[in-house]
């Protein structure tokens, strides 16, 4: 939960509705409506929007309950061996595993257009970075990007006093549409645009419920859905954060930035072919996130270039296996595979189903090869399960 509690703005609303933005637990134990009933917070599935702290209090109670041993210690290093990998904390301990599964998330993979590049952090930043917008109070703000991120955070920075306005490519900001409240659907609305944990409509119902389908798709047409399936778009409540009360800079084209006198200039190009400067004190890019295996440097050089990539995401088996065998990855890295529901907190029911099942029948085989060896003594069978379980038992973060 590191990232929603340490880079996502304060007083942010998740865009997913409140029953897509369970944790998963076996059984349906856990979910976000038991905890708000716990703590006497105002739920519904779709009508009251999930307010940041809410989800992050939840998502710590959860693994408080289910998973009390977590320890949060940042892995410095994952080098193979002979049979598993060898796991380096940042304090120093090892360990082995035979199997890692690599649940990072968004962590490593924030995207900062190229022509950025050249700035310095002081002048340049990631939405990723800010989660206290207090430094920014009295200062000028230009947030780029068209996108969730970029669209909350210009609506927040002016909240929190900054003199911010947004620039976006797209020549019209898209926010959901708010729930109809207290009106029953008819049967054919239902049928024709059900809901799912990815929001309305046949295709978003397809991508959330068939993961295990969207798989076997050709290619091509799964990067391709991937791409351009739920684009930029903000949730409802962003609407009256930002209509009317943050300076926009809409159909923009980003040419050139540079910095002059202590402040970032900005040449922008219109569609008509306009050119328009702005200076700012700081940019902040809302620009989303892009998988790159390079970008996970504490996978060992030759991990990193054994694993089978397209477009820099590693191509997974139908257990979320990479080519490398016993690493897995689940969450955003495993879009290009399972769709655009592993992007979303909805999408962790699946991975974790298919992916703690791999792993109890990878465990039973190496034990059941090891009980076939006559001569093998008890404590051998027994080494083996428990290093067999070790990755399953301990979580670590991966930093």
């Amino acid at each position: 939960m590191e990232s929603w509690r340490e880079h996502m703005p304060q007083g942010m609303m998740l865009k997913s509705d409140g029953f897509a933005s369970n944790l998963y637990a076996p059984e349906g134990a856990c979910t976000l409506q038991d905890f708000c009933a716990e703590r006497g917070i105002a739920y519904h599935h779709t009508e009251i929007p999930v307010r940041l702290d809410t989800f992050a209090s939840y998502g710590q109670a959860f693994q408080e309950r289910l998973v009390a041993n977590l320890e949060e210690k940042n892995v410095e290093s994952v080098v193979r061996l002979p049979e598993g990998f060898l796991l380096r904390l940042e304090d120093g301990e090892e360990l082995r595993a035979r199997r890692v599964v690599l649940a990072v998330g968004i962590t490593h993979f924030k995207y900062v257009p190229e022509v950025f590049a050249k700035l310095g952090q002081e002048f340049v930043s990631h939405s990723y970075q800010h989660h206290d917008l207090a430094p920014f109070r009295g200062r000028s703000v230009v947030v780029i990007g068209g996108g969730a991120s970029a669209i909350e955070l210009s609506g927040l920075l002016r909240e929190a006093g900054a003199d911010a306005q947004l620039v976006a490519r797209n020549k019209n900001l898209i926010f959901h549409n708010p729930p109809v409240i207290g009106r029953q659907r008819s049967w054919w609305q239902r049928i024709r645009n059900p809901k799912s944990g990815l929001g309305p409509g046949l295709k978003s119902r397809f991508f959330a419920d068939w993961p295990s389908v969207f798989r076997y798709l050709p290619e091509a047409m799964r990067l391709e859905l991937v791409r351009t399936t739920l684009g930029p778009s903000a949730g409802w409540t962003s609407k009256k954060q930002v209509v009317g009360r943050v300076p926009l800079l809409l159909g923009m084209t980003l040419e050139h930035a540079e910095v002059v006198d202590g402040k970032v200039r900005l040449t922008l190009r219109d569609a008509d072919g306009g050119v328009r400067e702005l200076l700012t004190e700081h940019i902040i890019t809302g620009t989303g996130y892009k998988v790159d295996l390079e970008r996970l440097q504490f996978l060992s050089p030759d991990i990193r270039r054994d694993v089978a990539t397209v477009q820099c995401a590693p191509v997974l088996s139908a257990d979320f296996e990479s080519s490398v065998p016993g690493l897995y990855f689940v969450g955003l890295a495993a879009a290009n595979t399972f769709g655009p529901v592993m992007r979303f907190a909805f999408g962790a029911g699946f991975a974790a189903q298919r992916v703690s099942k791999a792993l109890v029948r990878s465990a039973s085989r190496e034990t059941d090869a090891v009980a076939a060896v006559g001569a093998a003594s008890s404590t051998r069978r027994e080494g083996t399960a428990t290093h067999s379980f070790s990755d399953v038992r301990r979580g670590l973060k991966k930093e």
